[in-house]
């Protein structure tokens, strides 16, 4: 894998999971990080909009492991698709790591889906990460 490892961050479960995922990734194969973290539909104040700490807490992790990284907290008003999908184009991504949660038919039918929009206008492979359920 010679291209970055780019990986959409919310401070949730799914979020997590996909960070700790992508970190191991790029571990493995010698690749840059690059965290994208953006508020819904570019909405910095929604809460997946990553709090400082949340983002210190990432940069000193990242740090302690020595990879190659960046973290992008993104307030150009784009969706946060848009900018996970602008980032992979610009860091010629070999790899887009995404959390996914459980939705309803229902919730799938009427909602906009970031991991969905990801899926299919990527421009290179994506790896799609569950949260594991708790115990």
């Amino acid at each position: 894998m010679t291209g970055a490892v780019v990986v959409g961050y919310i401070p949730s479960p799914e979020g997590i999971a996909a960070f700790e995922r992508a970190k191991d990734e790029a571990v493995l194969h010698g690749s840059r990080l690059v965290v994208v973290n953006t508020g819904q539909n570019g909405d910095f104040a929604t809460p997946s909009f990553a709090t400082p700490q949340d983002i210190d807490a990432i940069r000193s992790e990242l740090e302690q492991t020595g990879l190659d990284h960046e973290v992008i907290q993104a307030t150009g008003g784009l969706a946060a698709a848009e900018e996970i999908l602008r980032v992979a184009e610009a860091e010629e991504a070999s790899l887009i790591v995404i959390g996914m949660r459980q939705r309803s038919p229902v919730g799938k039918l009427f909602l906009g889906s970031t991991s969905q929009q990801v899926l299919l206008d990527a421009p290179c492979a994506v790896l799609a990460v569950k949260a594991r359920k708790a115990q």
